[in-house]
């Protein structure tokens, strides 16, 4: 499964915010630095669907707040 998130950095809080039935909006407290706010994502992920963070895999948007993960089972 696709989803696309959106990513908010240097927030106060940590949030997860499901927009519709394939897109979230994740706040985080983690810099956009050497990867931390991407790994933070994964674990959101991975907690939120119930998963291990290996079926969790970034396809696009590294380096950008738009990003596109895929969801295996």
């Amino acid at each position: 499964m696709l989803i696309k998130v959106k990513c908010h950095t240097l927030s106060k809080k940590e949030l997860l915010n499901k927009k519709g039935e394939d897109s979230f909006e994740v706040f985080l407290k983690e810099k956009p630095e050497r990867g931390e706010a991407n790994k933070r994502i994964f674990e959101i992920l991975a907690e939120h669907f119930n998963i291990s963070i290996k079926k969790v895999r970034l396809v696009k948007g590294a380096k950008s707040p738009s990003k596109i993960f895929e969801i295996y089972d």
